[in-house]
């Protein structure tokens, strides 16, 4: 009996320290430029998705900034404050990153294949946007807001 409550303890340890791991990711965002930040959560499938929260010029000609360079005409009308910007992202506990997801950069107007990371530094939150292979792609580093 003891051996078997002792592995089930275990087991619930190993699962509690993946999650945590998994969660590091969750909290908001500065982006790379400075210029707004990114809250990333993890959804009720437990898919980690980032939305914008805060844009330091939030407003264009007086009016909230939208996102009028979607290729998609019916969209360009949505606020840029509140848009989901990461979507769909599972954690890999092997790799240690969040992979399986995409990335809208509204500058463009594109979405990219995703995938994140930390490195030594569990402030600083590697983001790699993508086609086709992960290899090739751009790098930004957003920082964790305080």
């Amino acid at each position: 009996m003891k051996k078997i409550l002792g592995t089930l303890c275990l087991v619930l340890l190993g699962t509690a320290l993946i999650a945590q791991d998994a969660n590091k990711v969750v909290g908001v965002w500065l982006t790379q430029y400075g210029d707004s930040k990114v809250t990333i959560s993890k959804d009720s499938k437990g898919k980690f998705n980032g939305e914008i929260s805060w844009l330091k010029d939030p407003l264009k000609d007086g009016k909230p900034k939208v996102d009028d360079k979607n290729p998609d005409k019916k969209l360009q009308s949505r606020p840029l404050k509140g848009l989901r910007i990461l979507d769909g992202f599972v954690y890999n506990e092997k790799n240690k990153e969040w992979i399986d997801g995409t990335i809208y950069d509204p500058k463009e107007g594109k979405t990219y294949k995703c995938l994140m990371w930390f490195g030594s530094d569990p402030n600083k939150l590697s983001v790699k946007g993508y086609i086709g292979f992960s290899f090739i792609g751009r790098e930004v580093v957003w920082t964790r807001d305080k």
